[in-house]
């Protein structure tokens, strides 16, 4: 994997965030977008990590290169539900 790969490389997501999506199987950009924003953030919560919110939002920040905070206030909202519903 090239260094530009790395999920600390992405916008929003630092080292913390990129240990705990390594730790569940997602190592690179093309690994988040397969499985999307919502599942990431249920298998981090799954294998016993406790993210906070805002990493649901920085990784969809990610995958849209803007800043998590710039996300349509809705899209949060969306996103929110559908990462509580099990």
């Amino acid at each position: 994997m090239a260094p530009d790969d790395r999920i600390s490389q992405l916008r929003n997501l630092g080292p913390r965030s990129e240990s705990w999506l390594n730790a569940v199987g997602i190592n690179t950009r093309a690994d988040l977008e397969k499985v999307g924003s919502v599942v990431a953030y249920r298998w981090v919560v799954e294998h016993g990590f406790a993210p906070s919110l805002n990493l649901l939002y920085a990784m969809e920040g990610a995958l849209r290169d803007v800043h998590w905070t710039n996300l349509d206030p809705d899209l949060r909202d969306r996103l929110r539900r559908e990462a509580q519903t099990s």
